[in-house]
């Protein structure tokens, strides 16, 4: 078990984040990435303190994107006062752990409005409300 105090004392003028580090085959156009507990100031693929979950970006057969993460590492990270990058809040949010990331509901928002708008018909009639209709039987 890793202890937060400990690694603190050699590592100064930083904190833990959790975050995604790229994991896949970069020639090969294959993303996958790793959620896992790192210092702040290491490269986005360097040394990590502990990985605590997987993420597969690319579809699978089903059209699934592929998410694993191990709750209570992440709730005791947390609880060590680490902080969460946006996609690992928005991943977690989709997932049910933490409340829902603000983006993630207005990128849903906007996806809806470009979807009625493409779908909308193209005529010139105007929309009659149901009191007009009323009023005109």
């Amino acid at each position: 078990m890793v202890h937060l105090s400990s690694l603190l004392k050699k590592y100064h003028g930083g904190y833990v984040v959790i975050r995604m580090a790229r994991a896949g085959h970069k020639q090969a156009n294959r993303p996958f990435y790793r959620i896992v507990a790192a210092f702040n100031k290491r490269a986005r693929d360097g040394k990590y303190i502990e990985q605590l979950g997987t993420y597969d970006p690319l579809p699978n057969i089903y059209n699934e994107k592929l998410v694993s993460f191990n709750s209570e590492r992440i709730k005791y990270w947390v609880g060590c006062g680490a902080h969460l990058t946006k996609p690992v809040a928005k991943l977690l949010g989709l997932a049910g752990f933490l409340p829902l990331h603000p983006m993630t509901i207005t990128e849903a928002e906007r996806r809806r409005a470009q979807a009625a708008l493409t779908e909308a018909p193209s005529g010139t009639e105007e929309p009659v409300e149901e009191g007009q209709k009323e009023e005109e039987s």
